[in-house]
């Protein structure tokens, strides 16, 4: 699909779903009226959110919202996704045109208490770093005195460059830039000394550059960014699904459930959890108001936490970002990741 089509399939989406912003309808009714997910995310971050060379959407928040699908319709495929520009990011919700935000943002106060949006679960825990030219020949942020540093406008990097600018005496000069690709190709084309950006984000931007070993990403980590996936404030219906969705992948890998032996599990585990995680046993399904196999589906089709890491943005893929010993390892390895209880 050409950007054309793109940019005007985004806006009739943006038009047609105001009739669902102002009524009483609960985003989960409108959902499966509608027959599919609308899940907003960002242009292309790799790893998270990028299209392949067939044109199709793949990354760690694109699985998420197909899990979300998964769990609602048993179907993977019966979601649409919106990409917009940052400034879109909040408005898309909250218009009634995005049922889910999935597009790697920081959960924050000020977000949180005054965007009329509701932060569910964390699914990836970054920080945001620095990357320069080698030829620069820095190795350390408190060498970029006085430098030009090229960032995001109205992200929580921008805000976190001048608090750590100001409190380190760098004088760091931004350049801001509402298009996160226009903002790379400047960096690329030396017109900023650095780019800031989670680190995550600088490693996708890396793989993306004409010659990525030109690039290094300087060892300091200047904040905490807990990326996380929003839904429209005060509704509780179907923000238990989103989130619930996501804890079933993450119980799914703490349980060794995955795609490929989740038939098996089904049919043969005796635990009470995994039994009543996959819809053996049980009516954890009710309160959701979705069908008994609801997880089992969302695991089939999906994956587990760990097969997203791995396959998006694990040591094999195009970021090759490590988990063990990261926030992002489950908890019984040392990691922040867990799942409340399926009971």
């Amino acid at each position: 699909m050409n950007k054309f089509s793109v940019a005007l399939a985004v806006a009739t989406t943006f038009l047609a779903a105001n009739s669902y912003a102002n009524d009483s309808t609960s985003t989960l009714n409108a959902v499966k009226e509608r027959g599919y997910v609308n899940c907003v995310i960002g242009n292309s971050f790799p790893g998270f959110y990028s299209l392949d060379k067939e044109g199709e959407w793949q990354g760690m928040d694109i699985d998420i919202c197909r899990g979300v699908a998964a769990a609602v319709f048993g179907d993977a495929s019966k979601v649409t996704f919106l990409p917009v520009q940052w400034a879109q990011s909040f408005t898309s919700i909250k218009s009634g045109a995005g049922d889910i935000l999935s597009k790697g943002m920081t959960w924050t106060l000020s977000r949180d208490a005054g965007q009329g949006l509701d932060f569910l679960d964390t699914y990836f825990y970054d920080g945001q770093g620095f990357m320069v030219r080698k030829d620069l020949g820095v190795t350390s942020v408190k060498e970029l005195q006085g430098a030009t540093v090229c960032v995001l406008t109205g992200t929580s990097s921008e805000l976190n460059i001048a608090d750590y600018s100001r409190a380190n005496n760098l004088n760091i000069k931004t350049v801001v830039f509402d298009d996160s690709s226009v903002r790379n190709t400047a960096f690329f084309n030396n017109n900023c000394d650095a780019l800031t950006n989670d680190k995550s984000g600088l490693a996708a931007q890396r793989s993306a550059a004409p010659n990525p070993s030109d690039y290094i990403i300087l060892p300091e980590t200047i904040s905490k960014e807990a990326l996380s996936f929003m839904v429209k404030q005060n509704d509780s219906e179907w923000a238990n699904v989103v989130k619930w969705t996501f804890a079933a992948m993450v119980a799914a890998e703490e349980f060794g459930v995955t795609s490929e032996n989740v038939e098996k599990m089904r049919e043969e585990s005796e635990s009470p959890v995994i039994r009543r995680l996959l819809g053996v046993e049980g009516d954890l399904n009710k309160g959701l108001g979705l069908t008994e196999d609801w997880a089992y589906q969302v695991i089939k089709n999906v994956g587990n936490y760990g097969e997203i890491y791995e396959r998006n943005v694990g040591p094999n893929s195009v970021l090759g970002l490590e988990r063990d010993n990261t926030l992002n390892a489950l908890w019984i390895n040392g990691g922040m990741m867990y799942a409340k209880s399926f009971r």
